[in-house]
């Protein structure tokens, strides 16, 4: 039975998911963050680390590491 999405455009969809849910997620931890829980934040922020792709660029990779401030 042919499938009705290659694998590019799956693995295309799935990469552009991650990128929404990272985006929504660093939008909480900021207002986190905005209301004292720093730690909560870096934690957030580490755990965005790990997802990020490796062929993001060096700039984009900075706002997710644990104990930076994006702002």
């Amino acid at each position: 039975m042919p499938s009705d999405y290659s694998l590019p455009d799956v693995l295309e969809k799935l990469y552009e998911n991650q990128q929404a849910l990272e985006a929504a997620i660093m939008e909480l931890t900021l207002l986190v963050e905005e209301q004292g829980a720093r730690e909560v934040g870096g934690n957030v922020r580490g755990a965005l680390w790990t997802m990020a792709p490796i062929d993001k660029d060096e700039k984009s990779q900075d706002q997710w590491a644990p104990g930076r401030d994006s702002r």
